[in-house]
């Protein structure tokens, strides 16, 4: 067991500023030391299951040798190299693996750094496309209540504009159209008002609307919202009889997690334009990518500016690439199918939730699960209660989830469940 000083956490509290965190009043943060396979070992000792994959991007778990020897052997040769007027192996390959493995016809890859990036990447294709076939009215984005899309402006843009953490930015931020979010749910059916009322909005702006904009199946932190798959196919039918693009932002859904590699696969359905992340480098670099096809690449460089303006210092960085090649050998091979569906048999031992008073939904699907409380949460109370019992899950809002790395035994599932039972029924939130 490490010494606790290792970390001198007086500083961190101090000095560094942890996501959605007050400097007045930080929650608190626990030192992690090292990680292996699904466990997070802190430096005061704790061994934690852990239930997030670190933000859902960890799904072979920790230290897996394949993508821990593609890194070594990478930062050998060439940890980075500018991607301007230069290209490489590693993503070479990698682009070549996300034409073969994404629903066709999308076969043009931008490589960016993060998922939020991707989503600005997004964004810029669909406007520049638009400009380029000389619609410069179409400059307005179209998306559903409830959505997140990342913490970068453009990206905040499309996030839920009330309840979303990004709801102060109100103002300084382009006013895009909102929908209501899809209420249809994924074992039930969608809502055919809601349809209509869709299909209401497109009449009323597609002339003003380059895209539509949602996560497909799961709007995740949003409110971790599943819906059913009728809604994407409407939503597809729509874009193409009203000259609106369809971008899909799979940073949280894609690579297995909803039970499909990509969750528009439910609907059986293609996107113009595809966000992917997270997962990409399963969960050890950052590294984002954004598809698209082949006439809205060519329009864009039709257009006055021949080229799309966008172009990170990082883009494409090899490193990241050697990592994200490796995890995705991992996910051809076809074992991450056992894994989920294994992991949405053993995850329904949250429905056990359903008894108690302060619950006021349990959902799963493919490897997620959601506990829904009435009241919004205490995050520092509760993730001391889930450290004391040897967990690493963070809530939020009034959601207590799991999307765990699919290595993750049905053993470890049901300790997690017991624990988040635990939690509510002791009022440890």
């Amino acid at each position: 067991m490490s010494n606790n000083n290792t970390i001198d956490l007086a500083f961190d509290k101090t000095h560094i500023w942890h996501p959605y965190t007050s400097m007045l009043d930080p929650l608190p943060v626990y030192p992690a030391s090292h990680t292996q396979g699904n466990r997070i070992h802190l430096e005061t000792g704790e061994e934690l299951i852990d239930g997030m994959a670190s933000w859902w991007s960890a799904i072979h778990g920790y230290n897996h040798p394949d993508i821990v020897t593609a890194i070594t052997e990478q930062a050998g040769k060439m940890s980075h190299v500018m991607f301007g007027g230069l290209t490489h192996a590693p993503a070479v390959e990698l682009c070549k693996k996300l034409v073969a493995m994404t629903p066709a016809p999308l076969n043009k890859v931008f490589l960016a750094d993060s998922g939020s990036v991707s989503v600005e990447v997004a964004i810029k294709m669909a406007l520049q496309y638009w400009l380029s076939q000389g619609h410069n009215r179409k400059t307005k984005l179209m998306t559903a209540q409830k959505g997140y899309h990342g913490d970068t402006f453009a990206a905040m843009s499309v996030c839920d504009p009330v309840n979303s953490m990004h709801s102060m930015y109100q103002g300084f931020l382009p006013e895009h159209i909102f929908v209501p979010a899809p209420s249809g749910r994924f074992n039930e059916g969608a809502v055919e008002e809601e349809l209509q009322q869709l299909e209401a909005s497109f009449v009323a702006h597609h002339q003003d609307v380059a895209a539509f904009i949602i996560e497909p199946i799961v709007q995740n932190a949003g409110g971790m919202n599943f819906y059913h798959p009728d809604y994407l196919k409407k939503l597809r039918t729509l874009c193409d009889k009203y000259d609106v693009l369809l971008i899909l932002d799979e940073i949280a859904t894609g690579f297995g997690r909803t039970g499909k590699l990509f969750a528009c696969e439910h609907a059986d359905i293609s996107p113009d334009i595809l966000c992917l992340g997270k997962a990409l480098t399963g969960g050890t670099m950052t590294l984002s990518a954004t598809l698209t096809t082949d006439e809205i690449a060519v329009g864009i460089s039709q257009g006055e500016a021949k080229v799309l303006m966008h172009g990170p210092t990082f883009m494409g960085n090899p490193l990241a690439c050697a990592a994200a090649n490796a995890s995705l050998t991992l996910l051809q091979s076809n074992v991450w199918q056992q894994h989920v569906q294994r992991l949405e048999q053993s995850l329904r031992m949250l429905e056990r939730c359903k008894a108690l008073d302060a619950v006021q939904d349990v959902r799963v699907l493919g490897a997620i699960g959601v506990v829904e409380l009435n009241r919004t949460i205490d995050v520092a109370k509760i993730q001391r209660f889930f450290i004391e019992k040897g967990l690493w899950i963070r809530p939020f809002g009034k959601l207590i989830y799991l999307m765990p790395p699919y290595i993750t035994s049905d053993e470890d599932i049901a300790y997690l469940a017991e624990g988040i039972y635990q939690a509510i029924e002791q009022d440890a939130y």
